[in-house]
């Protein structure tokens, strides 16, 4: 077991609840963060965080689940981040678990 935590812009909120799905990850969680990029955007039309001063609504979504769900889930996010044409890209990590109850 694991736990896949992933951060997205608020626009992006309805995809990755689909992708959670398709990789069979039923039981994830969910919180609002703030997003904020303080390095300057070549491209700012296509940017959510287009200055330093304002944050973007953010979600950052996270589950305890299976290798081969959270392989599953990245293969989905790199797919869809590959067609994106923003400079917002879903971020995914992992981080093994030692212990649980």
């Amino acid at each position: 077991m694991k736990l896949v935590i992933v951060t997205v812009v608020d626009y992006y909120k309805k995809d990755i609840i689909k992708l959670f799905k398709q990789a069979q990850i039923n039981n994830f969680s969910e919180s609002d963060i703030e997003g904020f990029k303080t390095a300057p955007s070549v491209k700012l039309d296509s940017n959510w965080f287009a200055n330093e001063n304002s944050g973007a609504d953010s979600e950052m979504f996270f589950s305890f689940t299976e290798d081969e769900n959270i392989d599953a889930l990245f293969n989905l996010i790199k797919e869809f981040n590959s067609n994106l044409k923003t400079n917002n890209p879903i971020k995914a990590i992992v981080v093994p678990i030692e212990k649980f109850i």
